[in-house]
This record gives structure tokens, C-alpha cells and sequence, in this order.
């Protein structure tokens, strides 16, 4: 695990190694153990090593047989071992026992083909000397980033902004497409970066750079169209199969090894299997905060007492203003999930004690466990039952005439809520609740200047594909399908990688090998959501490793009480910074409504916590790298 950064150039020239180092010391907190450089005319590659498998030769860059490709690499390839045996029986020669090596193994024997070989969490970039191609590749979800900007004839990459914007002619002039697509999904989406000059490479995808020009490809995508015929026990047992294996292959680390563990059914199931699986006693963490209302302690605690962990709890008063210059710098762009705040509390007390921990991301896309996947199947039903004439007619009157409801948990507001999005179409339905602000409040928030800038781009564009990509699928397939290419690696996987990584700390998802999400997409849907019931199926298969009442509870999620700070200690600062004449000289909102916003929250009319969140570290980000 590490970091990487490098520079590519057309005309040959000789790579600034000052400049490199500047680029490479920018991640140093993802790799602090080893630093490693490789130069050669045109070109240059520099790492940052977080040691985890072959401590002792394993140090980057690594070359092939006759030194003619170099790759520096960040992530973990479980099938190492098996993949390298395979190359050896071909004919190939190792010099190391690490994982780095058999990807340019692999390189050589596969060509650009060689990330289908790959199992695991990876960002690599390998120099060919014999034709002086670059080429770059990303795993099939997205766990680990990689960034690239083309300038003057050069390609500059690294693992995270600080590291391209070290190079002097990587230009902060801000995309305000990405910012117009932000304000919705809170993160922005891949391939775009806040920065008109830097870009993504998307999950899936590979990058060959050769005399100045790129190509780019997919390799993978999740496929629902190919449905299998199986029994309910038949699809349990090999559900439960998949993800043992899939927890034991990422048990492979010479250092200390743990788990994060929330209570929820996810973390709960890779803990239980963990304890099976170990031969040693599982390492869990947990951590909890005053609020009852966000503490799931009790939770976790009954798992770990049901697996015999060793258990280990955090009690964390979060304090946001401290946090909130970190969380800034190191996401490098907007981005405001604000569980991006627990996360790094727990990955730093966890980096106490262990250097990987493994996690429950991707269980909730797995197997439909959020609860818009039922909302969107209960409108799609809704929409067929009911005559348009009485959806938009009767029933909308009723609607319109219903006031606003402050609370986002009230029954009312979520049934306004609910048949507000309910007679759109599926693709509409789906943005409308996953947008922090829909098109409607984006069109009220903004200024005449970026409501004009803006005006040509359309955020449901980024959605629709998915949707149509879903093959004839479902909604709940389509809706999974948009989530794991869309929320998953823009949100997600951008939160746990930044927040594990801050603190040198490795992050491992079994429910996100790739085997184990392409059975899950051909299950039946009716498998992963029955009626009301999300995860359908893995609580069913759950009741023999997790606690019952583990599998019953009702999702939490991992949040921070923003709202509430928002009405208390961090109202001066929230309005100091939204109404500042820094601020507002941007000409991006309206004066009247920002403040309209934080009032309404302030005096409890509305909870505006998401949205309030966002713009504060929207302008953050401003003023930590624009101005």
C-alpha cells in the first residue's frame, strides 16, 4: 500500500527530480515507511511505501525480467501468488516475493489486458522503455484514486491533488461543471475534478499515454442482465462462500491486522468471519460519540463478545472545527460527506494498534441495503396501480397543501417526501433522492451569473446511463447498478481511502471482490429485496454467524449530528464563513437565500444539515486552494 506520483513528457527532456520529490512528499502520509524514485529520459515514477507484504525486498519501483518496464503500484493483489505461479510456469523470472512484481509480469505477458488478471484494490502506473508508453490503470471499483493532468506536452498523475498541484504548471482554474454536479451528490463525480485541468481515471479503466495522446478503455463493468437459476439455499450458501473467501484472502499481511466494526449487519458479517477464518484472535474497533442518537458502541460490542474479539472502543467528542482544515487538505477538492469525520476518528485510533482493517463497504450495493432501493420499487408499483390523472390530480393537491416538516425522520415529511419523488420516472425519482440540492433548489440558490455558467450542464445525464446500462434489469438492479458506479467509488471509496490514508492506515473491502458482486448482480432481485425487507437474503444466511438482534436493528448509518452543531457551536462560524464578503464576492449564490437556508435550519423549520454542510466545504475549499 502507498502512494504515487510521476511525469511523463512528449519531447523526452529530462524530469525535473526536485520537482518529483516535491509531488511524492506531498503523499508521504499515505506511505511513510519507504520512498522510492526511477528516472529515465522523459520520464519519471516516484512511491511512497506503507509496508505490508515482502517488508524486505517489496520496496518500489520494480522492474521486469530485463529492466525494460518499471511500475510503481498502490493497493493489494490477493491472487499474487496463484498469478505468479501461473507467469512462472510461462517462463517469467522473479528477483521479489512482493505483489508489485507480478503486475508487470503480468504487463509483459498480457499487454493492457493485464488488469482482468488482477484481484484486489489497485492504482498503478507502468513505464515501457521500448516504445516510451505510460501506462495506467485503476481497479474495477475504484477503492484506490488516481489522477492525471495533461500540460504542455506532459502527463502528470499521483494518488491525490496535493500531489499534481505541487507541479507548477497543473492550473487551479476551477470546473464549474463539477461544482454544478457536486452541489448534488456531495462529491464530484468521476471523471470531472473541481479543477478544469485534473482528471480521474474512472473505476474500470486503463490509460495508455504515448507520444502525448491517450487512450482510454474500460476493462470491467457489473453486468445484471445475466440472471442464474438458483434455489434461496442454494444462492445462501454461496454467498456465504464467496465472502469467507473473499475475507480470508485479505488475512494476507506480515503487520497487524484488525477490523472495523460498527454493529451493522455488513462489518458484523466480515467480523464473524474473520474469527473463523484467523488463527489468531480478531482485533475489532469501534467508536462512539456523546450523542446517543449517532453511538452504535452497544451494537458492536455484542458482536465482538459473540466472536471473542479483542475488543477495543473510542468514545470521541468531535470537535469539526479542529478536523475541518484536515478533512479539506487532504480531499483536495469539495467534498462533504460529513462521515468523513467518524471515519477518520476511527481509522486514526485504530492506526494505534493495527496497519490494515478490513470493513463492511459494499455490502449495502451488494445486496440492496439501503432503504431507497424499497422507496424506488414502492413507486414503481405506485406509478402502475394508480392513474396518472390521481397521482398528479388528488393526490398531488394533498401533497401541495401538506406544510413543510422540519425533521427528516418525520412520518409526514417522509411521506410528502416520498410522494413528491414518487410519480417521477425512475431516473428523476432516483436523483431526486439521492440530491442534496434537486434541480429546483440549485435553480433557486443560485446566482444569474452561475445559474447562466452552469446552464448547459444537466446532472440526470450522469445518472441516465446506468439506468439504461441495467440491460432490461429491474429497478432495484438499476438502482444497485447506479450506486456502485456512481455513490460507491465517488463518495464512498473516496471517504474511506482519504480518511484510512491520512493516518497511514490500510483499508481492506471483502464485500467488494469483484467475485462476489458479479454473483450478487445475478441474483434475482427478489433475493436481495423482499417487500420492505432490504439485504434480503444475506440477514437470512447471517443467523448462524451474527447476533439476531444485529441482523433486526434498523439502519444507522455513520453520522455526526451536523444539524445540531449547526444550531449551536458552529453557528457563528457557518455564517462568518457562507456570508463573508470573500464569499459572496464569488457571485455563485444569492445572498438572501444562503442566509434564508441557514435560518430556516437554525430555527428549526427545516433541517438544511446536508445541504448547509456542503456549502461550507465548498467555500473551504476555496479558500484553501483557489484563493
Amino acid at each position: 500500500m502507498c502512494g504515487i506520483a510521476g511525469i511523463v513528457r512528449r519531447d523526452g527532456a529530462s524530469v525535473d527530480r526536485e520537482l518529483l520529490a516535491r509531488m511524492n512528499d506531498a503523499i508521504r502520509h499515505r506511505g511513510p515507511d519507504d520512498d522510492g524514485f526511477y528516472f529515465s529520459d522523459g520520464v519519471g515514477l516516484a512511491m511512497r511505501r506503507l509496508a505490508i507484504i515482502d517488508l524486505a525486498h517489496g520496496q518500489q519501483p520494480i522492474h521486469n525480467a530485463d529492466r525494460s518496464a518499471w511500475i510503481v503500484f498502490n493497493g493489494e493483489i490477493y491472487n499474487y501468488l496463484e498469478l505468479r505461479s501461473k507467469l512462472e510456469k510461462l517462463g517469467h523470472t522473479f528477483y521479489t516475493d512482493s505483489d508489485t512484481e507480478a503486475i508487470v509480469h503480468a504487463y509483459d505477458e498480457f499487454g493492457t489486458d493485464c488488469p482482468k488478471h488482477l484481484r484486489g484494490m489497485f492504482a498503478l502506473a507502468i513505464w515501457d522503455e521500448r516504445d516510451k508508453s505510460l501506462f495506467l490503470a485503476r481497479d474495477r471499483v475504484g477503492k484506490k484514486p488516481l489522477l492525471y493532468a495533461q500540460v504542455n506536452g506532459q502527463l502528470v498523475f499521483g494518488s491525490e491533488f496535493t500531489a499534481l498541484l505541487a507541479h507548477p504548471e497543473v492550473s487551479r482554474e476551477v470546473d464549474y461543471e463539477a461544482i454544478h454536479h457536486y452541489l448534488s451528490f456531495i462529491c464530484v463525480p468521476a471523471p470531472l475534478t473541481a479543477y478544469k485541468s485534473i482528471r480521474k481515471l474512472e473505476p474500470g479503466h486503463w490509460l495508455l499515454w504515448k507520444d502525448g495522446e491517450i487512450k482510454v478503455e474500460r476493462y470491467w463493468q457489473l453486468d445484471f442482465s445475466k440472471k442464474i437459476d438458483i434455489s434461496e439455499a442454494e444462492a445462501g450458501e454461496r454467498v456465504v462462500d464467496l465472502l469467507r473467501d473473499a475475507v480470508k484472502v485479505r488475512l494476507m499481511s506480515e503487520v497487524p491486522l484488525g477490523a472495523f466494526l460498527s454493529g451493522g449487519i455488513d462489518s458484523s458479517a466480515v467480523v464473524a468471519l474473520m474469527a473463523q477464518e484467523s488463527s489468531e484472535q480478531v482485533k475489532t474497533f469501534s467508536i462512539g460519540f456523546d450523542e446517543q442518537d449517532f453511538s452504535e458502541l452497544h451494537h458492536a460490542r455484542r458482536v465482538a463478545e459473540h466472536v471473542g474479539a479483542d475488543h477495543h472502543e473510542f468514545i470521541v467528542r468531535p470537535n469539526a472545527m479542529e478536523i475541518l482544515p484536515t478533512l479539506v487538505e487532504h480531499y483536495g477538492e469539495p467534498y462533504a460527506d460529513s462521515s468523513a469525520i467518524p471515519s477518520y476518528y476511527v481509522s486514526r485510533e485504530t492506526r494505534q494498534h493495527v496497519t490494515v482493517a478490513l470493513n463492511g463497504d459494499g455490502g449495502d450495493e451488494c445486496f440492496a441495503g439501503y432503504e431507497r432501493y424499497a422507496a424506488m420499487n414502492l413507486a414503481q408499483r405506485y406509478n402502475s396501480l394508480l392513474p396518472a390523472a390521481v397521482r398528479n390530480g388528488i393526490i398531488g393537491n394533498v401533497m401541495k397543501a401538506l406544510p413543510e416538516f422540519g425533521s427528516r425522520g418525520n412520518p409526514l415529511g417522509k411521506a410528502k417526501r416520498f410522494m413528491g419523488a414518487a410519480s417521477l420516472g425512475p431516473v428523476q425519482r432516483y436523483l431526486r433522492w439521492v440530491s442534496a440540492f434537486d434541480e429546483t433548489a440549485k435553480l433557486d440558490l443560485y446566482s444569474d451569473a452561475f445559474h447562466h455558467q452552469t446552464a448547459g450542464f444537466s446532472t440526470i445525464d450522469i445518472i441516465r446511463p446506468w439506468f439504461a446500462k441495467a440491460n432490461g434489469s429491474g429497478i432495484v438492479d438499476a438502482s444497485l447498478l447506479a450506486d456502485t458506479m456512481t455513490y460507491l467509488p465517488n463518495d464512498l471509496l473516496v471517504k474511506m481511502d482519504i480518511a484510512s490514508m491520512t493516518v497511514s492506515l490500510e483499508a481492506r473491502s471483502p464485500f467488494l471482490d469483484h467475485h462476489l458482486m458479479e454473483f450478487a448482480a445475478s441474483l434475482p432481485e427478489k433475493l436481495k429485496l423482499r417487500r420492505m425487507t432490504t439485504k434480503y437474503l444475506l440477514k437470512r444466511v447471517l443467523k448462524s454467524l451474527v447476533p439476531a438482534e444485529n441482523l433486526t436493528r434498523k439502519k444507522m448509518g455513520f453520522g455526526v449530528p451536523i444539524g445540531h452543531w449547526f444550531r449551536g457551536t458552529m453557528q457563528p462560524f457557518l455564517r462568518e464563513t457562507l456570508l463573508s464578503e470573500k464569499a459572496l464576492s464569488r457571485d455563485l449564490f444569492k445572498a438572501d437565500r444562503v442566509r434564508g437556508i441557514i435560518d430556516q435550519h437554525v430555527e428549526g423549520r427545516m433541517d438544511h444539515s446536508h445541504r448547509l454542510w456542503s456549502l461550507l466545504m465548498l467555500e473551504l475549499w476555496f479558500e484553501r486552494f483557489i484563493d
